[in-house]
């Protein structure tokens, strides 16, 4: 293989001659070989931006000549439209607050700037990492900038699945509202309700967690995403930036990017503290625990097919069973459940980095921003393939609700102020011994006739839609 030798405050190393990386990346590879996964495409897309707003921004201040300016917005440009992904190379467990990844994509774009100049790669007295594609910036505010660029680039899309869901399910409540069955409360008996009912609640979930989700999005929402401390540069002071640089790489960067992205209000705090990350991970994470509710409430409705509730049944993506024949298994529910296991384990991941911040900085941006982009990534992956093949699936077993419907005792329930508590619970004792439906008994006894049982217990009646 072909070498350069390169130079940087430590010395000198031999970097692959086809490399467009350099010194600082070759020194990250040989001191984090780690997991072997890179850092999230959208960081790497994000930071790529950042780049070239800054670049924008110096050239338009007057500290970056024009010549050096746009070849680096050129190889800004020939990045984002997909060349060159293979050489960011830095595993995603690296140096505190990311310097190793900001040095990778410094040096990628230096190297691919001097070719488009006509100079060889490593020729850094023409467009220097540090001096040039680095130029008012450090990786303690850069670094911030690209983890909510990329985490709201992903979470756009991760709202588009969770309204999916909710319309899915809603369908399924409009097709399942007039369905009678028994209510459970403990895990018991409780007052009937309807199908639709249960699946117009999960709905009504799905839609509050879109919700907390765009809050994030939100210029009014504090916390959000869409505040960014680019201008601090090493401590929050902004030493080394020209006079308008804030408000102007802002400028390029709303452009660049479609968000509307405002200021640190308090540039120290901007690089101190991850609380948009940490709260937006508290979402999701929150957001993952009702999805486990729902998934297992389905399973839960779907067992059987003979000795579970059977209330609904489950399509059938695949054998269930390796053994036993003709077994089909809720392994889409069951797969959303995992998913949203690592999803809380990553919560627990960020939360710890979030305390971990010291004075002027967390260090710890790396492992949140890659944690969290992997939790948005299996989620939004996954919801449209499980509202497809699970919940657009789903069928009612009506001959088993009715039987639950008009067996379960909690029926009396409705029967409390037209024949008291204490008969209810007579009746029900009687029809739980001998084993019959309530409202044989309640009919044997003379307390109502069918007509008036039938009103009674009505679906507009036991859904409420009378009153």
């Amino acid at each position: 293989m072909n070498y350069r030798i390169e130079k940087d405050s430590l010395g000198s190393l031999k970097v692959p001659g086809n490399a467009y990386y350099g010194v600082q990346t070759m020194r990250a590879l040989s001191n984090f070989p780690v997991s072997g996964e890179r850092n999230h495409p959208l960081l790497i897309r994000s930071y790529v931006l950042v780049k070239k707003a800054c670049a924008l921004t110096n050239h338009e201040l007057g500290v970056l000549p024009q010549k050096k300016a746009y070849a680096i917005i050129k190889a800004c440009d020939s990045i984002l439209s997909g060349k060159y992904t293979g050489q960011f190379v830095i595993d995603k467990y690296q140096a505190g607050a990311g310097t190793s990844l900001n040095m990778n994509v410094n040096e990628v774009i230096a190297n691919i700037a001097l070719e488009n100049l006509g100079y060889k790669k490593g020729e850094y007295s023409h467009i220097s990492p540090n001096d040039h594609v680095n130029m008012s910036q450090s990786t303690n505010d850069t670094f911030p900038t690209t983890a909510h660029i990329a985490l709201l680039l992903n979470i756009k899309p991760l709202i588009v699945s969770l309204q999916q869901l909710e319309a899915a399910f809603l369908k399924k409540a409009v097709a399942f509202q007039k369905l009678l069955k028994s209510g459970r409360t403990h895990l018991q008996d409780a007052v009937p309700v309807t199908l639709g009912q249960e699946f117009h609640a999960y709905a009504a979930t799905l839609h509050k967690t879109a919700s907390m989700l765009n809050n994030v999005l939100s210029t009014v929402h504090n916390p959000t995403l869409l505040e960014v401390p680019i201008g601090g540069t090493a401590t929050g002071t902004g030493i080394n930036t020209p006079r308008g640089y804030r408000k102007t790489v802002l400028k390029h960067l709303r452009t660049l990017t479609g968000f509307r992205l405002f200021s640190s209000r308090d540039l120290r705090e901007g690089l101190q503290s991850r609380l948009a990350i940490s709260s937006t991970s508290g979402i999701l994470s929150t957001i993952a625990l009702e999805l486990i509710r729902i998934a297992n409430d389905l399973r839960l409705l779907s067992s059987g097919p003979v000795t579970g509730l059977a209330e609904i049944s489950l399509p059938a993506v695949q054998p269930g069973s390796s053994i036993m024949p003709g077994k089909a298994n809720p392994v889409m529910a069951e797969a959303l459940d995992m998913i949203c296991f690592r999803i809380i384990g990553n919560g627990l991941t960020v939360s710890m980095a979030e305390q971990a911040g010291q004075l002027e900085l967390n260090v710890m941006m790396p492992v949140m921003a890659n944690t969290l982009l992997e939790s948005i990534d299996i989620l939004k992956n996954f919801l449209p393939v499980f509202t497809q093949k699970a919940v657009d699936g789903i069928t009612a077993n009506k001959e088993r609700l009715d039987f639950y419907f008009s067996h379960t005792p909690a029926i009396a329930t409705v029967l409390n102020t037209h024949i008291g508590y204490l008969k209810a619970a007579e009746v029900v004792k009687q029809a739980l011994k001998e084993k019959r439906p309530v409202t044989d008994v309640i009919v044997e006894k003379g307390l109502l006739t069918k007509e008036e049982l039938r009103t009674l217990l009505s679906e507009k009646n036991i859904t409420g839609s009378t009153k």
